[in-house]
Order: structure tokens, then C-alpha cells, then sequence
């Protein structure tokens, strides 16, 4: 069905959209491969929302030569008026000749519409090529597309013995330098860091991306059911803050953090916690595709147990810090073994000295 020109192709264009990984966010990551007669005569990448799309950068670079061409997306072109014009029309109005896409968009907006509008061109359209490369590049828009929530990805450094800090609260550090990079990665690809009073309270952390070049910094997201949160705390400095409470809270805290630009946004349950669920859905209705927790074991546990983190990325460092330490996850307690939560393991390898498990939730 497809060539190997055409996987080749394809291949690029998926490096392309690689490109926007740190940038494109609410939009998904998009490339595009412009070729004739074999040979590619355009190219390009989405690089940020309002700018131009993948399609039209290719279609600028080939010019003339995108007559009777073949153009591979990894994303089906949009059809709608957004920001930008519809993707598909330029594509028909270039007059290629064939259009190989990777998959299909989840986008309810376009969603097969820009596939039938190339089709209705005359143009013939085959879809599937490197389909599950093209999923894996942007699981977080996929997730809010479809289900209408960010896929979240919980992060944890721990010891084999499976903790996090001392009892004391004592947790850097417990990985070496190349996984604390490694986490930055992660961190520059998500729209925004979720982490938790507590944190907060013992690590002061910054939740900013520094050990990676990237051009914009995720938004920084609390849940502190108490608005508890140190007026001088360090994340509360830079880029956008969302703190998410109950209705128990101290007034003249709430303003004064609004004074500092912080906004407060109350998301009660009926215990009198923040309402996660809620906060999800509240975070994939404001365009966030993918979300970093980086948060301790209360936190972790509450999320995993609400059904709402999607993948696990650890870090195991090579000690023992004994049973007395903190754990990852504040889990119930399991009275049957048919109860345990199961994971299935996406990538496993070492970096530097420690070892990095990735694993979905099932």
C-alpha cells in the first residue's frame, strides 16, 4: 500500500513536527513533506498557535513544484477557519495530486471533513502511514479532544526501595544530574506543572524549565485546599499561576494573592477537597494538552486512584533509603491482590546512572 519513498517521506515529516514539541501548545504537533516525481520540493513544521501551519510553510518552499505533487501530513489539514485559513483549501488550490496523512484529526471541527474536502478536489487520499508514531507525538491534544481532559503524566525520582524524601522531607537529590535533565524535557513539552501544597511547602521548587532550551515556560498549577500557599513562594514568580481551593479560605490571603496575578479558582467537592475531576476538565477546556505532575505521595495518590493520570514516568536512583522514608503513592490499602493497579511498560532505560521506567495506566 505504501512505498518505501513514502515511509521515508512520512518519517521526515514526523522529525519536523518534532520540532514544535516545546511550542505548539493548544495546537497539535504538525509536519509536512511536499514531494514530486520523488523528490522533496517543500517542507515545514507548525511552530506556534497564529502562525502559519505545516502545510502552508511546505507549500511556500515548493511553490510551482506543488502541482501534481504528493503531500505528507502527519495530522489531516485542517478545514475550518481558525486562526489561520483552512489548510485543505490551500492544499487543493497548490493542485496536488495525492495527499498520504498519518492519521486522522480528533478535532470534532475538521475530524474527516478536511480529508473529504481534498477528496471532493479530485485529489486521492490514503491515511494510516506511521499512524501510531504520529498518536505518540500528540497524545495531550488526542486526550483533550476525545476526552475532553489532558493526558497527564506523573513524574517521580525515587530509590529501588521505591521512596522519595526522608521522613523528614529531606528529597534533594535523590537522582543524578542526567535524569533531573531528562525531567526538564518532560517539563518543556507540557503546558503546565501540577503539583500540591505540600510540595510546595517542603521543596519552595520553581517548576520552570531550565536545563533544556525552549521558548516559552508551561503554566504552574497548586491544589491547596486551604490557600496555605507562602506569598513569597518561588513557583508563584514568572509565568501564569492557577491555584485551585475550596470554599474554606482565608479572604484576605485571596486577595492578596490575586494582587500578585495569581488566579484563584474554587473547585469544591462534596468532602470539602478540590474537585479534580472538575480541575481536569476545567484544564482541557483552556486548551491544555498534556499536564506534568510533579507533586508527593498524597497528591500522586489521590490522582492515580481518580482515574485521571494517564502515565507514569520514574526514576529509580541506585540506593536504599529504608522503610521509614516517604513512599510515591498514598494508595487505599488493598485486601486482595485482584485489586492492584496495572501499568504496562512503554520504555525502560538507563540514564546517566539512574534508570527511567515509563508505564501507562490500564
Amino acid at each position: 500500500m505504501f512505498s518505501p519513498n513514502d515511509y521515508a517521506h512520512m518519517a521526515y515529516a514526523l522529525r519536523l513536527a518534532e520540532k514544535g514539541l516545546y511550542s505548539t501548545t493548544p495546537n497539535p504537533r504538525v509536519g509536512c513533506v511536499i514531494a514530486n516525481n520523488g523528490k522533496i520540493v517543500g517542507s515545514g513544521w507548525h511552530e506556534r498557535a497564529g502562525q502559519a501551519h505545516a502545510e502552508i510553510v511546505a507549500l511556500n518552499e515548493a511553490g510551482k513544484a506543488a502541482r501534481d505533487a504528493i503531500a505528507y501530513i502527519t495530522l489531516e489539514p485542517c478545514s475550518h477557519y481558525g486562526r489561520t485559513p483552512p489548510c485543505a483549501n490551500a492544499l487543493i488550490e497548490a493542485g496536488i495530486a495525492k495527499a498520504i496523512i498519518a492519521m486522522e484529526d480528533p478535532n470534532p471541527l475538521v475530524s474527516g471533513r478536511g480529508c473529504a474536502l481534498l477528496q471532493q478536489a479530485g485529489i486521492a487520499v490514503q491515511i494510516g502511514l506511521l499512524n501510531e508514531e504520529a498518536h505518540a507525538l500528540n497524545t495531550g491534544f488526542i486526550s483533550r479532544m476525545v476526552h475532553k481532559k489532558p493526558w497527564v503524566r506523573l513524574k517521580v525520582a525515587a530509590s529501588l526501595d521505591g521512596k522519595t524524601a526522608l521522613n523528614n522531607g529531606i528529597s534533594q537529590w535523590i537522582t543524578e544530574d542526567a535524569a533531573r535533565r531528562d525531567g526538564h524535557r518532560w517539563r518543556a513539552r507540557s503546558c503546565a506543572i501540577l503539583t500540591g501544597i505540600g510540595t510546595v511547602r517542603a521543596d519552595n521548587p520553581q517548576l520552570t524549565v531550565r536545563s533544556v532550551k525552549t521558548s516559552r515556560q508551561p503554566k504552574k498549577i497548586v491544589v491547596d485546599s486551604h490557600l496555605d500557599i507562602p506569598l513569597n513562594a518561588l513557583l508563584l514568580q514568572g509565568e501564569e499561576v492557577l491555584v485551585f481551593t475550596t470554599h474554606d479560605v482565608n479572604e484576605k490571603k485571596k486577595q492578596a494573592l490575586e494582587k500578585l496575578g495569581i488566579r484563584i479558582i474554587i473547585l469544591c467537592d462534596s468532602e470539602g477537597k478540590v474537585d479534580l475531576k472538575k480541575m481536569m476538565t476545567l484544564l482541557a477546556d483552556s486548551g491544555m494538552n498534556e499536564i506534568l505532575v510533579e507533586a508527593g505521595c498524597s497528591l500522586n495518590g489521590a490522582l492515580v486512584e481518580s482515574g485521571l493520570v494517564d502515565e507514569i514516568i520514574f526514576y529509580f536512583a541506585p540506593h536504599l533509603i529504608g522503610n521509614d522514608a516517604k513512599g510515591m503513592l498514598r494508595l487505599p490499602e488493598l485486601t486482595d491482590l485482584q485489586q492492584k493497579k496495572a501499568l504496562a511498560i512503554q520504555d525502560l532505560r538507563m540514564i546517566g546512572k539512574d534508570i527511567r521506567v515509563i508505564a501507562k495506566l490500564l
